[in-house]
């Protein structure tokens, strides 16, 4: 089946753990070509709005749409189109970064995966320790492999959960940069972060979650950080 959209859609999406509400009725609309920022404090419902989003985790309400199609009306092959950064890099420390990439090529099905593996250490700025272990690389350094390992299938839906943590400044300006990349090429990117200040450089909207709800949109990304304390501060005073 050929799966490809240019629409990601969350419709009045809930999730439940026991009596623990993670997210409230949350629904917004994402499209190709844009980088759509979660923000909210730990605990906000960012990570589980993603999981969902990613078909990793499953709504006890609600649904996400993917084009007007749901995960389940598009089947297995809808994961080959999404690319998922999380907390938990997904790398193996024993293994070089070329072997890395290689073996999630291979996994992803890719075709020619030595060029691309080769590609992506290129674009991590890693060309030069792609034959070194990962276990002795810095944060940034893996959190660049990483991204590149997200990126291998060419997905059309990136999901990315605080992707600037740990980095240095010098890492920070290249990730930017790549997020630039990837909305110029028309990928759906959705992104977590407590970075407000970065978060200005790279998004095009801002979604502001609290306890599982979601309390405002922002359109308007400059000066976010005042904004963004303005609406937790107003959820507070209305819970």
């Amino acid at each position: 089946m050929s799966v490809d959209f240019n629409e990601l859609s969350i419709r009045e999406l809930s999730r439940n753990y026991g009596r623990r509400r993670a997210l409230s009725r949350v629904s917004m609309e994402c499209r190709a070509g844009e980088v759509v920022g979660l923000l909210g404090p730990n605990g906000a419902g960012k990570s589980t709005l993603l999981s969902i989003v990613s078909t990793l985790s499953t709504a006890s309400s609600g649904e996400v749409r993917y084009e007007g199609r749901t995960a389940a009306e598009l089947g297995p092959h809808l994961r080959a189109r999404i690319g998922v950064l999380s907390h938990e890099l997904h790398l193996y420390p024993e293994l070089t970064a070329r072997e890395n990439l290689m073996f999630f090529a291979r996994l992803y099905g890719v075709t020619d995966a030595a060029a691309k593996a080769s590609a992506a250490l290129e674009r991590a700025s890693l060309g030069d320790r792609a034959n070194d272990v990962v276990h002795g690389f810095s944060r940034g350094m893996r959190q660049r492999l990483a991204l590149e390992r997200a990126l291998l299938h060419s997905p059309k839906l990136l999901l990315f959960d605080e992707p600037f943590t740990g980095l240095d400044d010098a890492s920070t300006v290249a990730l930017i940069a790549r997020f630039k990349e990837l909305r110029l090429s028309g990928r759906i990117v959705l992104v977590a972060t407590h970075d407000l200040e970065t978060a200005e450089e790279v998004l095009d909207r801002a979604a502001v979650l609290r306890d599982g709800r979601l309390v405002a949109v922002e359109t308007d990304v400059r000066g976010l950080r005042r904004r963004y304390q303005a609406h937790l501060h107003s959820a507070v005073a209305a819970s």
